[in-house]
């Protein structure tokens, strides 16, 4: 059944605006990473059905707004509104590298699945790619559109997903750079967006209240749903491809099934909204952090 694993109540000294979760299998653990306008990341490691902490990593100057973890489950990158990108070991906490991406060139990111590439929206209107070997700014892609709030990857690396302040989500070919699809089903900024694990459909999450899942090839949209009272902030899809879940300034994280179009369980456990949740690799918890400081992890059913 779905329930309360474990909670922190002041997980950190301000509002936690984001959190990945990641396996490693260098040192076998199951690392959870959470960014806060403290200005501090902190590593966790999820242990006997608790979040212990492992290292705070210091650094930045101003609020993390993103915090992202490769694929092998060994690096977190951190995004911050001092514009810079700063990479951390996550079995040590030191710092890697620190990348200066200039003003206005910085927001969310999203690690390449090869971990060769960190992809960053900006206000401008473009996609940065930095070298995660080489600490530069490698291409960048014009979406000719607004700020970029939200950018993903699929799993099979072929597409790059954006979501904008104006609600226009662009579909990219990475082999090409050429742009695929553009949807326009938001009216609102889209503060996130996630592809499933087979990379054939993605969810997208929108200040006007909706979840949308779209036909990666076709750019059909499969799924319409007014999932909040208020600001969808986060989505992620489940391992199973057959369940996402939203969270919202509303205070709430809900699950949903693709298959009947409908939520399946309510957590609501914040005081404040919330502004990120990730899935473990199994898909059987469910981590969320909130403005209230506090992270939240959740049993999820298989």
């Amino acid at each position: 059944m779905y329930s309360v694993a474990s909670k922190k109540p002041s997980a950190h000294n301000d509002s936690i605006w984001s959190v990945a979760w990641q396996h490693s299998a260098r040192d076998d653990c199951s690392y959870v990473v959470t960014g806060s306008v403290d200005d501090k990341v902190k590593c966790w490691q999820w242990k006997g059905d608790d979040l212990v902490l492992r290292h705070t990593c210091e650094g930045h100057q101003l609020g993390v707004v993103s915090v992202v973890i490769n694929h092998s489950g060994t690096v977190c990158a951190s995004s911050s509104l001092d514009c810079f990108v700063r990479l951390w070991d996550l079995e040590s906490g030191k710092q890697i590298k620190a990348i200066n991406a200039g003003p206005a060139e910085l927001w969310t990111l999203a690690f390449s699945p090869d971990g060769r590439f960190l992809a960053s929206g900006s206000h401008t209107g473009k996609i940065n790619l930095f070298g995660v070997e080489s600490g530069q700014r490698e291409t960048s892609i014009d979406t000719r559109g607004k700020f970029i709030m939200s950018v993903a990857y699929s799993p099979d690396a072929r597409l790059l997903a954006c979501g904008a302040v104006d609600g226009q989500v662009n579909l990219f070919d990475m082999s090409t750079g050429r742009l695929l699809h553009t949807l326009t089903g938001h009216s609102m900024p889209v503060r996130s967006l996630a592809f499933s694990a087979d990379s054939k459909m993605l969810t997208t999450a929108s200040d006007d209240g909706y979840v949308k899942v779209y036909d990666v090839q076709s750019a059909d949209l499969s799924v319409s749903l007014s999932t909040h009272s208020s600001w969808v902030l986060g989505v992620q899809f489940h391992p199973d491809n057959q369940h996402f879940a939203t969270c919202s300034s509303d205070k709430t994280v809900k699950v949903w099934s693709l298959s009947s179009k409908q939520c399946v369980h309510t957590f609501q456990e914040h005081s404040e909204q919330v502004w990120g949740l990730a899935y473990n690799d199994k898909g059987d918890k469910l981590v969320s952090v909130s403005d209230d400081g506090s992270a939240i992890v959740y049993d999820c059913p298989l």
